[in-house]
């Protein structure tokens, strides 16, 4: 992994075997970026997804492997109770499944880079935003400090 910091934004090449959202995460810790938000493509060779269920409150995964076309990377990082920073990401993957083209996307738990990844960072600038758990959902939403 290598990166640059240009303006605000950070531009960071996520290299082969390494995992996007750790990369992200510890580039965050490096520059003292406490919340931001990022996009990216990239050429992958694993990802687990992940389906929130409401009624059980756990997440579902679901791994994907082979040649796995980072069509679109989106999300944020944020900050929790503890200080600890978390992140919030959703991803879109092609592949190809024999002859036939498919498409996966949702939640990511990680993925594993086969080529490179290309992301943009943008710090949230003047500002921290939180995350605050919301016992209602089971799930942790935006909290503004």
């Amino acid at each position: 992994m290598d990166y640059r910091k240009t303006g605000e934004a950070l531009y960071i090449r996520i290299d082969r075997e390494d995992e996007i959202v750790g990369c992200i995460l510890d580039v965050c810790k490096k520059e003292g970026v406490m919340s931001a938000v990022f996009s990216g493509i990239g050429g992958c060779s694993e990802a687990q997804i992940q389906t929130f269920l409401p009624e059980t409150g756990i997440f579902e995964t679901r791994t994907l492997s082979g040649m796995l076309e980072l069509v679109s990377l989106t999300g944020n990082v944020v900050v929790d109770c503890q200080g600890e920073l978390q992140h919030h990401t959703h991803a879109v993957f092609s592949y190809k499944n024999g002859k036939e083209h498919h498409v996966a996307g949702g939640h990511i738990k990680s993925i594993t880079v086969l080529y490179t990844a290309e992301i943009e960072l943008r710090p949230v600038i003047g500002g921290v935003i939180g995350r605050q758990f919301n016992p209602e959902t089971g799930t942790g939403f935006w909290s503004f400090r």
